[in-house]
């Protein structure tokens, strides 16, 4: 297609990995981001299935298989510390060990800004503030006073996508709530926990501490059921930790020095946990991709390479198609089945915060279960079918003549 110019808003996952392959397809690309920096840090992350493919075409595999973490059990105890059994993530997902990558989410985003970095101009610590669109491309002006005009623009801008905002419409009207509501924060490993992640349960509540190899620091969610938040109750962390600690409060004494460690904490991040789901993810000279099209929440373990795989899938669209108007309509008709797939993984939250006292005696059992039924997926296998549902596009095949 003649398009050339591409602004990417938002510099994470989705954001980067579109503008490997736009710039590949020959594509000039700006990708503006509101942070001063590459965000680092951050929970560890899932590639699953076609989503290891991607990485591995972008001659990432390597770096990222290094990189990877090594889970070596979830274990279940009841919220008074009993221990009920353990399972390995393969288990949970049904997937073979060693064929997904668990990575920390900063090596990720810092080895997809290092193949990118180079080729591809980044405007940091800005952001965009208004989008006009018109008959040769769109005018934009970001939050410092810039003015610009690009052929398309894409928001990678995540579940609260501001692009969204600006040409969708309200965030409201794109929202899936899933009944439950979560509060993360990191906090001293004072166990001793190695590889591991231990998860205690109550109905309609949980606690997961989240260890990455040996190290000092603990990751933890602590999830509850809610009705969906406000803009305003995400946005008053101190209200949002006041509510947590009225949740878990009388969950016995792990639950009470972890929120002592929310307290403490300066890097709480809280939301509500929901999807969201579009009826189209482009309009005009825009289009969406990643948590800003079609985000499955954390519950689903496949935010990461759904936005790896509708990257790849978007700019392939637009590298062979003759305009942006019939890219857009096939990225959409080639990811849509894969993404309502791996979104509806996260519907089966009930073995992750099961609500009822009934649902969590059927969870506990399963997992005590799990030794004697060796080989049998108690769990499932949706996630490794989801994650491998769609047939990789060959797009530089079918761009070679034009790539440089």
């Amino acid at each position: 297609m003649t398009t050339r110019s591409v602004l990417i808003s938002g510099a994470s996952i989705a954001g980067p990995a579109l503008a490997y392959w736009l710039h590949r397809y020959g594509f000039r690309v700006t990708v503006v981001e509101i942070a001063p920096a590459v965000r680092g840090g951050g929970y560890p992350v899932d590639l699953r299935g076609v989503a290891v493919e991607v990485v591995t075409r972008m001659g990432l595999f390597d770096r990222l298989r290094d990189a990877r973490t090594r889970t070596r059990e979830v274990a279940f105890l009841t919220a008074d510390g009993r221990r009920i059994g353990a399972v390995t993530p393969e288990v949970l997902t049904g997937g073979a060990e060693g064929a997904d990558l668990e990575i920390p989410r900063g090596d990720i985003t810092a080895a997809f800004h290092d193949v990118t970095r180079d080729d591809v101009e980044h405007l940091f610590s800005d952001s965009i503030a208004e989008l006009a669109e018109h008959a040769d491309g769109v005018d934009v002006t970001f939050r410092s006073g810039t003015r610009r005009t690009f052929d398309l623009v894409i928001g990678a801008d995540g579940i609260h996508s501001a692009v969204r905002g600006l040409v969708f419409g309200p965030e409201e009207d794109h929202v899936r709530h899933l009944g439950y509501r979560f509060t993360g924060f990191t906090a001293p490993n004072r166990h001793g926990l190695d590889s591991q992640a231990v998860m205690r349960n109550a109905p309609g509540r949980m606690t997961t501490v989240y260890a990455v190899g040996s190290g000092p620091v603990v990751s933890v969610i602590m999830g509850f059921t809610g009705t969906r938040p406000t803009k305003e109750e995400v946005r008053d962390l101190d209200s949002w930790i006041r509510l947590t600690e009225r949740t878990f409060e009388d969950d016995g004494p792990a639950a009470r020095e972890l929120l002592a460690d929310l307290r403490a904490a300066d890097d709480v991040f809280a939301d509500g946990v929901s999807q969201i789901r579009m009826p189209a993810w482009s309009s005009g000279r825009v289009a969406l991709v990643g948590d800003a099209a079609f985000a499955p929440s954390f519950l689903s373990g496949q935010g990461t390479s759904l936005a790896v795989v509708g990257a790849y899938v978007l700019a392939g669209e637009l590298a062979t198609a003759t305009d942006h108007t019939e890219a857009f309509a096939a990225y959409r008709r080639t990811a849509a089945d894969f993404v309502e797939r791996n979104q509806a993984l996260a519907l089966g939250a009930n073995a992750v915060i099961p609500t009822t006292r009934h649902g969590l005696w059927f969870r506990n059992q399963a997992v005590r279960a799990q030794p004697l039924l060796a080989g049998v997926k108690v769990f499932g296998d949706g996630t490794t079918r989801a994650a491998n549902s769609l047939r990789l596009p060959d797009y530089g095949s079918r761009t070679a003549g034009s790539l440089g």
